[in-house]
């Protein structure tokens, strides 16, 4: 294994001499594998272990193992204790997505304060499988089931060929001890009833199955990459640059398309992508549009004429025989900042505040020109802004957080509605109302609320 290991490393040029590595050590059986190999092939590098402190004792055990199993091996360990849930919860997200986020937003942090090369992970060939799964069950297309790159950036998966079976194997061999985590067994979370389930019934329909899956994988990566070089030859010809501002041309988009695949008999109610959509798609998901705009726009070409739809970054613009694409610039903010017991403004806009106590007969006024918020959870100095990009709240009603971006679309805003609403944001960044459209849910008032904040806004 330590031959094909190499081998692998050299084929993809993942560690290059010289290069210093942080491996991503949980404690279990990948990665401690992956720590033996590297130690065997004389690879400098470091341990990284994540504490997410969502197993009990079972996670300071895991910590344990890591620090001591470093110290043995004379292997420089850094851990980070994370609250993961309080992310996950903070964010809306998954408890997986939160774990990945803090796991690799550190790890570069520590890769970049060390002044190291590569961070190793030891995601392997069982894993890109269980990954096609779950993209080809949320619809992806090709890049999302071409599975993951040996390397990604400074990332590197010097495991990805292997499968747990050899990897289990090996362990077995050379003695190595690891740290089983017992709910790798629970067949909760979709990858786990991918792992427990689906594979192994996989597996019993044809011997050698799981091989015939790892081909077709590396078949598919090969296939994206051609498909991205012809790609961006394709979109090179029909889009025109003018300055700052990307144009394409109705009849270019129509000119480009390929012929489409034949359907014998159509599907009542089910229509795919075609050829124009799959290219407009591909320009504009680079510049951070989604699938539903970009059908939007699709839609809306010959008809939409002065429509506008943004990402982050970008504006795009339906013009009479054209879409116009430019970048986002940004503005200096204006902020106003509001203090405890001020009582009114009067520029940009007329806006009245005052302190109410809650006693049984209150009743929240509920008109969207005021927002009435539980003082209590206020953080002061309060600031009024306009949005910046990446800006996200919890909108009133709902569970978990939206990007302010995303709440526009469902808004249908005008892009000057965009850009000249305000927001009103305590001293700790939490936007708490978007002014004359919607609260935030963190700080509405509850049945513990005692004391009111309010915030009228008097309209001209």
């Amino acid at each position: 294994m330590i031959g094909q290991f190499q081998a692998y490393i050299n084929r993809y040029n993942l560690i290059a001499e010289g290069d210093k590595v942080i491996l991503a050590l949980s404690g279990g059986i990948d990665s401690m594998v992956l720590a033996d190999l590297l130690l065997k092939t004389k690879v400098e590098f470091v341990a990284a272990h994540c504490n997410f402190h969502l197993r009990g004792h079972e996670s300071d055990g895991d910590d344990w193992f890591v620090r001591r199993f470093a110290e043995k091996c004379g292997i420089q360990c850094f851990v980070k204790h994370f609250e993961t849930e309080k992310y996950a919860a903070k964010y809306g997200i998954s408890i997986e997505m939160a774990a990945r986020d803090l796991r690799y937003a550190w790890f570069e942090q520590l890769r970049q304060q060390l002044g190291y090369d590569k961070i190793a992970v030891a995601h392997h060939a069982d894993d890109q499988a269980e990954t096609f799964f779950i993209n080809l069950l949320r619809g992806a297309g090709l890049n999302g089931l071409k599975g993951m790159k040996p390397q990604n950036g400074v990332v590197i998966r010097p495991l990805l060929w292997a499968s747990r079976e050899q990897i289990r194997k090996y362990a077995a061999e050379n003695h190595i001890v690891w740290r089983e985590d017992h709910t790798n067994a629970e067949s909760v979370y979709l990858r786990n009833k991918i792992r427990n389930q689906l594979l192994p019934t996989f597996d019993e329909l044809q011997p050698e199955a799981r091989q015939g899956l790892y081909k077709s994988l590396e078949h598919l990566s090969a296939e994206n990459e051609l498909y991205r070089a012809l790609l961006k030859e394709k979109l090179a010809q029909i889009v025109e640059l003018d300055g700052d501002v990307q144009r394409l041309p109705f009849s270019k988009l129509v000119k480009a398309k390929v012929p489409e695949p034949s359907v014998p008999e159509p599907v009542e109610g089910v229509e795919g992508p075609t050829s124009s959509f799959q290219l407009l798609f591909e320009w504009l998901r680079q510049f951070g549009f989604n699938t539903d705009q970009c059908h939007f726009i699709y839609d809306a070409i010959g008809t939409g004429v002065g429509n506008q739809y943004c990402s982050a970054t970008h504006r795009l613009v339906i013009g009479r025989d054209e879409l116009q694409l430019s970048e986002i610039k940004e503005k200096k903010d204006d902020e106003i900042q509001i203090g405890i017991g001020e009582e009114e403004i009067l520029s940009p806009f007329h806006l009245c505040f005052s302190k109410l106590e809650r006693t049984a007969d209150f009743i929240i006024d509920k008109s969207s020109e005021v927002a009435q918020l539980d003082f209590n959870k206020l953080s002061f100095p309060l600031t009024f802004r306009h949005w910046r990009h990446g800006d996200r709240f919890h909108p009133l009603g709902m569970k978990g957080s939206k990007l302010l971006s995303d709440f526009f679309v469902d808004q249908k805003f005008t892009e000057y509605q965009k850009q000249n609403v305000w927001l009103l944001v305590s001293a700790g960044g939490d936007i708490l109302w978007v002014v004359g459209y919607r609260l935030d849910d963190r700080f509405k008032i509850t049945d513990d609320t005692k004391t009111v904040f309010e915030c009228r806004w008097n309209r001209p």
